[in-house]
């Protein structure tokens, strides 16, 4: 699988995404309590974001950060969620992976590590949009 360029938000897409909206697992609508209206040191988050051929769980345009969270279903995926990173990290995304079970278990932890990769990912990034398509 290899794509040249990132888009954002494909039309094709626009059904799918609404509907992981729609249907947040319980780890995901946890998170979305703190990422958004910028609750989460201030950096404005978007859910189900379309990027290429991939939407992502919440993605934070200015610092070109993704925040992915890994159920069960994603044991059985490593080879795809290696391409994914791949692609994603190639367009200058960084991807921070969190497991439901430490979203659940130590959500006051994962958040405080999500602010310092804010934080840290702020110095870093100066271009906040994806490569468009041709």
């Amino acid at each position: 699988m290899h794509y040249k360029t990132a888009k954002a938000n494909d039309a094709a897409q626009k059904e799918l995404r609404k509907t992981l909206r729609n249907n947040m697992t319980p780890a995901e609508a946890l998170l979305w309590r703190s990422l958004r209206a910028s609750r989460a040191g201030g950096w404005k988050w978007r859910r189900q974001q379309g990027i290429g051929p991939f939407v992502l769980d919440f993605y934070c345009p200015a610092l070109r950060l993704c925040i992915e969270l890994d159920g069960s279903a994603h044991d059985y995926t490593y080879e795809y969620d290696e391409q994914r990173t791949a692609y994603l990290n190639a367009q200058n995304i960084r991807v921070v992976r969190f497991s439901n079970d430490q979203v659940f278990n130590s959500y006051d932890g994962v958040v405080a590590e999500i602010i310092r990769i804010c934080s840290e990912r702020q110095g870093e990034v100066t271009d906040p949009t994806p490569d468009p398509s041709p």
